[in-house]
Formats: C-alpha cells, structure tokens, sequence
C-alpha cells in the first residue's frame, strides 16, 4: 500500500507535468490515483494484463520525479505560494505585486 503522502505528491506532480505523459499513462494515472481503481480494475477496463498497468504506472512516476527534479515547476511554485503567504501576513503590498508579475 502506497503512502498518503506519497499519492498526494504524485497528484501534485500530475496536475504541472500530465500534458508530458503518453495518453494511455494519464488514463492509468487518473484510474489508479484519483478514482481508486485497483490495478486488476484497470487491466480489465482496458484488456491487458495487471504487470502491464503496473509497468505503466511505474514509468508515470518515474516520469513526474524526473520531471520535477529537472525543471522543478513544483517546487518554485511552493516557494511563490510561501512568499505570498508571508507578504499577506505582513500586509506587504509591493512584495505582493513582484511575485503577481511572476506569474504573468
């Protein structure tokens, strides 16, 4: 069984990098991790075997972390959402300001 933890960053890593994955990897991804299916679920919906749903995910994940740890698009935007959180905290107008045009 999977970790809460880890399924939670996993999703957080689908929603920046899904347009990266194959289309049968993000229909895995969603059955597997968002809708609860288990891998057999899958192997069945889509005829094919459960070891080939498994690989599938398997790769999906090494694809999310790979992604993450060369282009980091995760955690810059957990940097942004901290400095906002401070800049609301402190009534910081201008920092706010700076960190919008970041995003534009």
């Amino acid at each position: 069984m999977e970790s809460l933890e880890k399924k939670e960053q996993l999703n957080q890593l689908f929603e920046i990098y899904s347009t990266l994955l194959t289309e049968k990897q993000v229909l895995y991804f969603d059955h597997y991790y968002r809708e609860d299916y288990s891998l057999q679920e899958i192997a069945e919906l889509y005829q094919v075997s459960r070891n080939a749903v498994y690989d599938q995910l398997k790769k999906v994940e090494e694809h999310l972390y790979d992604y993450e740890k060369k282009l980091k698009l995760f955690e810059q935007r957990e940097k942004r959402l901290k400095l906002i959180d401070e800049a609301q905290k402190n009534n910081d107008l201008t920092l706010l300001e700076h960190i919008r045009k970041l995003d534009e």
